[in-house]
């Protein structure tokens, strides 16, 4: 089979394309043929050596889509459209960046869509973050308001439709004042330009805070953004869009506000229900959610997504489609 292998840490150029033998089934483990798979940025931290745990060569790519080539259970017939994610997938064993994954069982969701693969490979890891975050971690109610720092990033773009769905309102954040209109046309009810710190403007908006907070830049706009919530408001990290892991000063007594409460969200295949991704294939079926897909690529071209992705330049989710 082809795959796109990440061949040492580095810069994009250390993935090429390579013809591997591909995986042989083992009891418990599902072999997929991959029509499709989104790229993520825990991906491009993975190639530069960051993630802990990860030996080199390695086939990364923590999610993907396609069909089953093989069960040896026999649970899931061959050609059932399935959706594979995290698990270690990509890290501590071969992930979607090829024509084949074998993945265990316990990550895999099976589905039935008429929706193009390109449109489906950008849901399943996009998804699984945003419903985390929104209903586990910040446990989203009808009639609240909602911050999203990092509006323009795949999860902010796809945190701000499904917020609207339910009934939110949405303020979105963005650097670039020449995002704010697609911004808008996703469903934001606001939309505030982030130079670093957002309270202020913020507070003009809604003087007494939002009642939820997602945190998608991470911990360098962390404290700010715990400025922004009404008492007993909650914040929420989820991403790290800023590339800082760590923070060089923090302070609980006083950096999170009296009553306020801060969360991160970390899930895994796990934390999905059980049709919860079908129901949600349903919903970009008919219409009621868009999902914001930035470019598409061919698995020939997965250093030049790379590339893309660490440039900041997307508005939406990349994908990487096979033949």
């Amino acid at each position: 089979m082809k795959a796109a292998i990440t061949t040492r840490p580095g810069p994009p150029s250390v993935i090429e394309i390579k013809e591997v033998p591909a995986p042989e089934v083992k009891n418990g483990w599902i072999k997929i043929k991959v029509k499709a798979f989104g790229l993520n940025r825990s991906e491009m931290f993975t190639r530069k050596g960051d993630s802990p745990g990860v030996e080199f060569p390695r086939i990364q790519g923590i999610e993907c889509v396609g069909v089953v080539e093989e069960d040896p259970s026999g649970k899931m017939p061959n050609g059932q459209q399935v959706a594979a994610l995290m698990g270690g997938m990509g890290r501590f064993f071969d992930g979607g960046y090829a024509e084949y994954a074998l993945v265990p069982e316990s990550i895999v969701f099976p589905f039935q869509s008429t929706l193009p693969w390109e449109v489906i490979g950008a849901l399943p890891e996009m998804f699984q973050t945003v419903w985390g975050s929104l209903h586990q971690a910040l446990e989203i109610e009808r009639n609240e308001t909602l911050l999203i720092r990092g509006g323009t990033s795949s999860i902010g773009m796809t945190a701000c439709e499904m917020a609207r769905h339910q009934g939110l309102t949405v303020i979105a954040t963005t650097r670039n004042p020449a995002k704010e209109t697609s911004l808008k046309d996703n469903g934001a009810d606001h939309v505030i330009i982030d130079d670093g710190t957002v309270a202020g403007k913020l507070r003009d908006l809604f003087p007494s805070g939002v009642d939820k907070v997602l945190e998608l830049v991470g911990t360098a706009t962390l404290k700010d953004s715990l400025k922004c919530i009404r008492p007993k408001g909650v914040v929420c990290m989820t991403g790290i869009l800023g590339n800082e892991w760590t923070m060089a000063d923090f302070t609980p007594m006083g950096d999170i506000p009296s009553l306020g409460r801060l969360t991160v969200y970390m899930g895994e295949a796990a934390n999905l229900p059980a049709g919860a991704f079908q129901q949600y294939l349903d919903l970009v079926e008919v219409g009621e959610v868009k999902p914001n897909i930035d470019r598409v690529f061919r698995l020939s071209e997965v250093e030049e997504a790379h590339s893309y992705m660490e440039s900041n330049q997307a508005t939406g989710k990349l994908v990487v489609l096979l033949d």
